[in-house]
């Protein structure tokens, strides 16, 4: 029998190991990006068309390289950050594996310009799906400029799983801001087909913040600050007022880096619980900085996931900080009774004269477990408790309830043809001809909102009210850049919005129905929504969007409905031809048979 085991080529293997490291765009974006800063870069440029796929390029004033690294740092794993294996838990820099290039170079067409500060010559180096094409001497500027053109050009199946446009600009904008947000000291322009969407001078950690989700969001934030000999805490949590259900923005960095942990995000969230409503979110961007020899960063590919040796004392350590910061920023209201040294305010007289303040007359005798001599004290109480009686007899009387033979219905509200029940401000329960029907009256609404916003988008019929006085909104960068794919449908469902410039939009109509919610905070939530779920295709667009508006324009679990509104709204749930799921396939309505109820009674 031959043998069948045999080493694969090395753009094979490049392949394979970029199915790994390089995702999509972003993954590309993010590599070159941390690649920069890693080298002491002060200015990095990032420019993209056609969300990635036809060029990528991240240029930045960094120490640049030889004409022998240049061609050295596409080699499968060719590192300057590493030696030998105890480097991992000294990591002070971004990459460490050697791999990034490598992939990007194995699924797309790279062109590397690098000169290295103070050489007079710099290098112009190619390299397509893996293969060295050309090295040549060339007269730039110092740092690197990495241009990635056509990517997956070689992998037709991995372009053709890309998501949509909207999808990916999102995915790498999030990348972009991941980066920029630990590195305030570090100056971003982001620009995409020719339009400059993020420009990030050097500032603060919190200046950053706000230059890149808004200005908005500084009144928002509460500094958080705490240093042991364990880990360094430090960043910005949300106020309680200011939480949602989505769109919130939730940022774990560790030395720098980027990560994902639910145990610490699970830290903050119990310090909010008592705090905020159940399902809210708040925003908060908390930096860890530690000694990287308790860490291991070297779990998964993307390198988000970090594994911490003291992770129990640091969750503890959060969750207490957080705690501190919130009862500073008195998210608890407190009374004080402290009267000592309050101001004796005047009581306000038309006439001019100042009023001083009432005085009590206080009677110093006064026993109040003494026997007295009041008349009241000898009151008839029999007489009392007799006319007391006669009152219970006649209520009784009042709502007793009618003689009637067993077959006999309840009687009806007038003009109601079943009476509907209000159960813990959150169900609808009314009689059927089969039983008794549970409603959840968020959810009937949903549905009752869906059909007609979907309605009015497929029929192209705008129901729109007219504000008298228009609202500014400002969005973040990954938020314009999904509205001009839902400008339509937007428009259909009712919304009239004008862009004002640096992704700021006037909003001066609203859909019908959604006067009483706020036009800022209804808008992004709508686009909030589409962002969480996406945008599949155009045939899935309206149902989307018709889905976010419901969701946020319908009535809230724990109001108090009238016996009018729960009529409208078991009237229009039982007219539809789908009432008894949600659009994403939740139960709206149980029933309660005649012969479940008769079981439950024997």
């Amino acid at each position: 029998m031959s043998d069948v085991i045999h080493l694969l080529p090395d753009h094979i293997a490049n392949q394979i190991a970029a199915g790994e490291v390089i995702q999509n765009a972003a993954s590309v974006v993010k590599e070159l990006m941390e690649n920069a800063v890693d080298a002491d870069a002060q200015r990095i440029a990032v420019h993209v068309k056609e969300v990635g796929r036809t060029l990528i390029q991240v240029v930045d004033d960094g120490k640049g390289m030889s004409d022998t690294d240049a061609r050295m740092a596409f080699e499968r794993h060719a590192t300057s950050k590493i030696v030998d294996a105890r480097d991992l838990f000294r990591l002070h820099t971004m990459g460490f594996r050697g791999e990034a290039l490598a992939s990007i170079a194995a699924v797309a067409q790279v062109e590397l310009r690098t000169r290295l500060k103070g050489a007079e010559l710099g290098t112009k180096l190619s390299v397509a799906g893996s293969t060295l094409e050309s090295v040549e001497p060339d007269a730039g500027i110092d740092g690197s400029a990495f241009s990635v053109k056509n990517l997956f050009y070689n992998v037709p199946a991995r372009r053709r799983f890309l998501k949509s446009n909207e999808t990916e600009l999102r995915n790498i904008i999030r990348e972009f801001e991941r980066v920029a947000l630990v590195n305030p000291h570090i100056a971003f322009v982001f620009k995409h087909n020719d339009t400059e969407l993020l420009n990030l001078p050097v500032s603060g950690l919190r200046q950053r913040i706000i230059n890149v989700f808004g200005k908005k969001l500084d009144r928002k934030l509460l500094s958080l600050e705490t240093e042991n000999t364990i880990v360094r805490i430090e960043g910005f949590i949300g106020h309680t007022d200011a939480v949602k259900r989505r769109g919130y923005l939730n940022f774990f960095f560790a030395n720098g880096r980027y990560m994902r942990h639910p145990y610490f995000h699970k830290a903050v969230m119990q310090a909010y619980e008592p705090l905020v409503p159940a399902g809210e979110i708040p925003d908060y961007f908390i930096f860890l900085t530690l000694d990287p020899s308790t860490i291991d960063v070297n779990i998964h590919p993307t390198k988000t996931e970090i594994k911490f040796e003291n992770e129990r004392p640091i969750w503890q350590i959060l969750a207490s900080a957080v705690r501190e910061t919130l009862g500073k920023a008195n998210a608890v209201p407190s009374i004080d009774f402290d009267m000592e040294k309050t101001l004796d305010i005047p009581v306000y007289n038309p006439a001019g004269a100042t009023v001083a303040p009432p005085q009590l007359d206080v009677n110093p005798r006064y026993n109040p477990f003494r026997p007295s001599s009041h008349p009241a004290a000898e009151q008839d109480w029999a007489a009392l408790y007799k006319g007391f009686e006669h009152d219970r007899d006649t209520t009784q009387e009042t709502f007793a309830a009618p003689d009637r033979h067993d077959d006999e219905a309840l009687p009806l509200l007038p003009g109601v043809a079943s009476p509907c029940f209000q159960f813990r401000n959150r169900y609808i329960i009314t009689p059927l001809k089969s039983g008794l029907a549970v409603i959840d009256q968020r959810r009937a609404h949903i549905r009752i909102l869906y059909e007609q916003y979907l309605s009015n988008t497929t029929q192209r019929k705008s129901l729109s009210q007219k504000m008298l006085f228009p609202e500014i909104v400002e969005l973040t960068p990954a938020e314009a850049a999904l509205l001009p794919a839902v400008a339509d449908e937007l428009q259909w469902l009712g919304f009239e919005l004008n862009p004002m410039g640096n992704n700021c939009y006037s909003i001066n109509g609203l859909p019908a129905g959604v006067q009483d919610c706020n036009p800022t905070a209804l808008l992004k939530e709508v686009v909030d929504n589409v962002m969480e779920h996406g945008v599949a295709n155009n045939s899935r667009k309206a149902e989307t969007l018709a889905l976010a508006l419901a969701k946020t324009a319908a009535i809230r679990p724990g109001k108090t409905l009238t016996a009018e509104e729960m009529e409208s709204i078991v009237a229009a749930l039982f007219s539809l031809d789908a009432n008894n799921l949600t659009p994403d396939g939740k139960t709206i309505m149980t029933v309660l048979t005649d012969d479940e109820l008769t079981r439950r009674f024997r």
